[in-house]
């Protein structure tokens, strides 16, 4: 999955609509392989965003679960972990080290 794009489902306060178009924003990006389209081709661009930010807020306003709502601080904090790993995973496989 593109890192950009983070879990919207089951948060409190719940998503925004900032945040379902944003998403929707780096998936065009991710599949158009554009992060500014041309002129000729702002019109489409605009118009997937829309459409798939429509129908991620109908799928997140369908969902349902038992879990507790997530907490978003808790969420940031457990991504820089995941992030601190990572790297450290990839400055051992660049210096050789075990």
């Amino acid at each position: 999955m593109c890192r950009n794009i983070r879990v919207l489902h089951n948060f409190d306060p719940p998503t925004t609509d900032d945040e379902v178009r944003e998403a929707a924003l780096q998936f065009v990006r991710k599949v158009s392989g554009s992060t500014r389209p041309s002129q000729a081709n702002t019109e489409p661009f605009e118009r997937a965003i829309d459409e798939i930010a429509e129908a991620t807020r109908r799928m997140l306003d369908d969902l349902v679960t038992k879990a507790p709502p997530k907490s978003r601080e808790r969420e940031a904090v457990k991504g820089r972990e995941r992030h601190e790993k990572r790297m450290e995973r990839e400055v051992r496989i660049r210096t050789g080290a075990s």
